[in-house]
């Protein structure tokens, strides 16, 4: 069973990737062409020659980021099947279509959104060079924070849900949760490499379109393998009766 359901959540991730890289193309890839405008004409007015391209921008932003996002879906679509085939034996959702969305939530939540809020992604020509161990250092920090955080309010809503009935229990988890997060991210150092004349609006879209995209890819992954964890789980279900 685990075996048909990973082979199901790598298609998912596929399905998740082919709609995140439309989005990125769409949403993304103008505002990282601008950014390596701007860079390029900072680099031409203080004389710098300009590096030379291994991979051609064409590429890059056609086959380069088709392949990174398919790899990238069918890795996390992979995972997103074997925590859901453990979680399905331990949590009491009846549904798999419900315990797919609430995991592509969760995932979103702890891989995306919590470390993105600290530590946002940025186009070229935002980030000095010298830093980038730190920043590449500080960002999985996040996610190893938000992971742990993730898993604490997890096992502390399970355990008031006892007490306090589920909804109660829920909501406690939930609000350790967020003051957790609000702890790391005030604990966690800053990192401000933005330019003064960087364009404002290039980089919050640029933003925008990196989360979106996260975004898109989650919540069709849920809803992909949702759909056919549903479907492969009351087919076997039948089958045994």
């Amino acid at each position: 069973m685990v075996g048909r359901l990973l082979a199901r959540g790598m298609a998912a991730g596929i399905v998740a990737a082919l709609l995140g890289f439309v989005f990125a193309r769409l949403f993304g890839e103008p505002q990282v062409a601008l950014a390596i405008a701007f860079e390029a004409a900072q680099d031409a007015a203080a004389g710098n020659a300009p590096e030379p391209e291994i991979v051609s921008r064409a590429v890059q932003a056609s086959y380069g980021l088709l392949a990174a996002v398919l790899m990238y879906g069918a890795a996390y679509g992979g995972v997103f099947a074997i925590v859901f085939a453990l979680a399905y034996k331990r949590l009491t959702l009846s549904s798999p279509r419900a315990l797919a969305l609430l995991l592509a939530g969760v995932g979103f939540l702890t891989f995306v959104l919590i470390p993105d809020l600290k530590y946002p992604p940025n186009p070229p020509a935002v980030g000095l060079e010298e830093t980038i161990g730190l920043r590449t250092a500080m960002y999985f920090a996040m996610v190893g924070i938000a992971i742990a955080i993730s898993m604490i309010a997890l096992l502390v809503g399970r355990a008031m849900s006892v007490s306090l009935g589920r909804w109660n229990g829920a909501l406690c988890g939930i609000g350790l949760g967020i003051a957790l997060v609000v702890v790391a991210q005030f604990g966690l150092p800053d990192i401000n490499e933005v330019p003064g004349d960087f364009p404002a609006i290039v980089l919050w879209r640029f933003r925008e379109a990196a989360i979106g995209m996260q975004l898109v890819m989650w919540s069709t992954l849920g809803l992909v393998f949702g759909a056919l964890a549903d479907r492969l789980l009351r087919s076997s279900a039948a089958q045994a009766r």
